[in-house]
């Protein structure tokens, strides 16, 4: 159905949501909803404000992204 590749991009963690959740900035200034993919998840993965990271989106969403790992 959806056969179409993830959008992969860095983005800077702007501020932590909840443990699993965080705002980040695009390259771009656009602010978006990421949340950790379920490897950083099992890992208990923790980001801080300023932080870089490898993001994934789809490319029919661009406000919400997984968070693959630091950049």
């Amino acid at each position: 159905m959806f056969d179409d590749p993830p959008v992969r991009t860095t983005a800077t963690i702007e501020k932590p949501l909840d443990s699993n959740l965080y705002h980040a900035a695009l390259p771009n200034g656009k602010i978006v909803i990421a949340h950790l993919s379920k490897a950083l998840l099992e890992a208990h993965a923790v980001f801080e404000a300023g932080q870089q990271v490898h993001l994934e989106l789809t490319p029919y969403d661009f406000d919400t992204a997984r968070i693959m790992g630091l950049a």
